[in-house]
């Protein structure tokens, strides 16, 4: 497969999920305005901003409506939402022949849904009504991409992108909690931390997940086990790598390259650090640490995807 065309299902799996976690992200703390919780409003849409990367042309001026707009309806804003369908449809539409018409026409129809002017989403209930619309839209194309593509090299690398955004976006998440909910996970959440505790999780679409197996007590020890270590909840750390890594052995096998030694070390001890570890263990040890070690071997398998497979040199590509 052409590099090319790696690199933009790739990029176009990523910015879907992007623009999926950013709707959630705005749309679960537009819910906590209405209750009284332990964290202002302030410190909660900073926490948002810092989850989203800081974005630029982005910034708290204690008015949460104007900064959801903007993270959602902003086209000048690169992390919006807006912004996110944009980059997935140009991606997609570089590699129009590689994915199916039911991909291409459901995303065409998000893109085309969101340019349109949206002076009808000027009330909170307008808006209220467009963000889970926006997740529903990605989550059709998913479940199309599923069921119309070939599961060969094309999906894999949709898989590696969905996957690695999603374990990027949950350690960071679980990093800017850790230091004011996580620090005593000993302790039940009670009255105002409970619904901050609830939020998180709702974050990463997992509350009604996390109480079919810890039940509605909600302590910081299960939380972080369970968006972390759960080997079955799709939006946990270690179910996300463990999809990355899957994706890279298809790929390694049906390409009939050799693994490179750095992106098999990187990608396994990453998959090794979920896999063999107790809760236990983390919160004996820096919990905080630990998530910037996740956060960097993210990174760096995502260099060395780029390294062997997108950017690679000519002498590479000749002794394939």
């Amino acid at each position: 497969m052409l590099s090319r065309v790696a690199d933009s299902l790739y990029w176009m799996s990523r910015y879907l999920e992007r623009a999926e976690h950013t709707v959630r992200l705005l749309d679960v703390n537009m819910g906590l305005m209405l209750d009284k919780s332990s964290t202002s409003a302030e410190g909660r849409w900073k926490r948002v901003l810092a989850a989203l990367g800081n974005p630029q042309g982005v910034s708290w001026e204690n008015d949460y409506y104007q900064m959801v707009h903007s993270l959602t309806f902003d086209a000048e804003v690169p992390a919006s939402v807006t912004s996110c369908l944009i980059e997935a449809r140009e991606n997609a539409r570089q590699v129009r022949d590689e994915i199916s018409s039911e991909q291409w026409q459901q995303l065409n129809r998000m893109y085309h849904w969101v340019i349109q002017p949206h002076s009808e989403y000027g009330l909170n209930t307008r808006l209220a009504d467009f963000l889970p619309a926006v997740i529903d839209g990605v989550h059709l194309f998913q479940g199309v991409t599923d069921t119309t593509m070939s599961h060969g090299e094309e999906w894999q690398f949709i898989q590696m992108g969905r996957y690695l955004e999603r374990a990027a976006a949950t350690a960071t998440l679980l990093d800017l909690y850790q230091p004011e909910l996580l620090s005593t996970p000993e302790i039940a959440a009670e009255g105002r931390h409970y619904q901050e505790w609830v939020g998180l999780l709702r974050c990463c679409t997992a509350f009604e997940a996390y109480c079919k197996v810890y039940t509605a007590d909600l302590t910081a020890e299960w939380i972080l086990e369970f968006l972390l270590l759960n080997p079955e909840f799709p939006h946990s750390l270690r179910y996300s790598i463990d999809c990355v890594r899957q994706a890279l052995v298809a790929v390694q096998k049906s390409s009939g390259r050799q693994p490179v030694d750095d992106l098999t070390r990187v990608s396994g001890k990453l998959q090794a650090s979920l896999s063999f570890v107790e809760v236990s263990d983390i919160l004996a040890q820096d919990a905080g640490a630990y998530l910037h070690n996740i956060l960097q071997q993210c990174r760096k398998t995502h260099d060395l995807i780029y390294r062997f497979y997108i950017q690679y040199s000519v002498e590479a590509a000749l002794a394939m």
